[in-house]
């Protein structure tokens, strides 16, 4: 299941993949997440409810949002467009 594209990737300083946008909202699930003292939203795959990361409100433009996204919940793949 597709879940960022790399278009909308950017280096947030965190050392975490960064994206300003999910392709599409059906793709991702948004939970409250109160754990560790904090207030965050969690994201999860909607084909396998597996843990992405987080989305926090202090990305870039237009979207102003940062996807901050566990690597090694991704896969990463290279296509060509014809």
């Amino acid at each position: 299941m597709a879940l960022f594209d790399a278009a909308t990737q950017f280096d947030s300083g965190t050392g975490w993949p960064s994206f300003q946008q999910s392709i599409t909202k059906q793709n991702v699930i948004e939970s409250r997440d109160t754990a560790y003292g904090m207030i965050r939203m969690a994201m999860s795959c909607a084909g396998c409810d597996s843990h992405l990361g987080h989305v926090f409100d202090d990305g870039r433009p237009p979207t102003g949002l940062r996807y901050c996204m566990n690597s090694v919940a991704m896969r990463f793949v290279a296509f060509r467009v014809i």
